[in-house]
């Protein structure tokens, strides 16, 4: 199919969240229905049990269905998107993530009139309104020690130590990376650069993805007149400790794989440092402030664990080795 628009959604037994997303988009199309050309949906199921396929073919028989008959990650299951989507412009979008009206049409234009853009993000909402920070420095072991000694709150608005979490937000701007709920690429970028590195199976990949992206030339930008509200978490909401560890997991394989083992080695120092300094701030909470006690029980225990994975757990032994920079 010759489409303007490829919109590629990945889901994991999120029946009902994506079926709604499938819903809100049906809503959000009809009132600018002009986008240039054709759009069509993808949505990539990652072997779910809840009877998602089904489901979606009963909403809507043209929304073509890519049913892996295993979870492959969110990196992975996007690949799969991309790769038999025909449009010029693809929008990866979470399954638990609502563009508000005007959002896409507003991402559309932008890319389309900047060439050297790559790739634009929305400014992302909770669902109460409230903002959620969706755009970031790319991790180093630098920047590392800068946000656990506290230096990147000092010196917010420094390129080198600060970051973008004091920043509102509400002006267009070219960032590092963008959070993956909501992003639109250009094709030629993923014919480019490729898609992500499947390696990472969750968490980080659009990290990976974007510094690829960003070295090859593409400028990421930041556009706040789109909103897109981003519920988040839906498919793991029952599997925190996996969601926590592949987490983690994940930060130590970005490590690995653009900073050297060296530099996974200054990762883990810092934080072991930093996550000891705050178990010691929260045991001081725990003893002075009896009100907060429930909730300086969790963080410490949080820390606990962070440093002992730290210096115990470290990553599996094919991360220890070259990867290669496309997959």
């Amino acid at each position: 199919m010759n489409a303007a628009l490829s919109i590629i959604i990945v889901s994991y037994n999120t029946r009902e969240m994506t079926l709604r997303c499938l819903r809100h988009l049906r809503e959000t199309l009809a009132e600018r229905p002009d986008f240039g050309g054709a759009v069509e949906t993808i949505v990539v199921d990652n072997a779910s049990t809840d009877g998602t396929v089904r489901a979606i073919k009963e909403f809507d028989p043209s929304v073509v269905i890519i049913a892996n008959t295993e979870n492959v990650g969110f990196g992975a299951a996007n690949n799969a998107g991309m790769r038999v989507a025909g449009g010029e412009l693809l929008l990866l979008l979470n399954s638990d993530a609502f563009p508000e009206a005007g959002a896409i049409p507003i991402l559309l234009d932008f890319l389309r009139k900047y060439p050297k853009v790559g790739i634009v993000g929305p400014r992302l909402l909770n669902e109460d309104g409230s903002l959620q920070l969706s755009c970031f420095r790319f991790p180093s072991p630098m920047r590392a020690w800068a946000e656990n000694l506290w230096l990147s709150a000092l010196w917010p608005n420094s390129r080198w130590l600060g970051d973008y979490r004091h920043w509102s937000h509400d002006t267009r701007r070219n960032v590092d990376f963008i959070v993956g709920a909501c992003l639109l690429v250009r094709r030629t970028v993923f014919e480019e650069v490729g898609g992500f590195d499947r390696r990472f199976f969750m968490y980080a990949e659009e990290t990976d993805w974007q510094k690829r992206i960003a070295a090859a030339g593409w400028t990421i930008t930041f556009l706040p007149e789109a909103m897109v509200v981003h519920i988040g978490g839906a498919s793991g909401i029952n599997q925190k400790n996996q969601v926590r560890n592949s987490f983690f997991e994940s930060l130590d394989q970005y490590a690995l794989k653009h900073h050297g083992f060296p530099g996974l080695v200054l990762l883990r120092m810092a934080m072991a440092i930093g996550c000891t300094l705050r178990l010691g701030l929260w045991s001081v909470a725990w003893l002075f402030q009896p009100r907060r006690r429930d909730h300086a029980i969790r963080k410490m225990r949080l820390h606990a664990w962070l440093v002992r994975r730290q210096v115990m757990h470290w990553p599996a032994r094919r991360w220890l080795s070259p990867i290669p920079t496309h997959p």
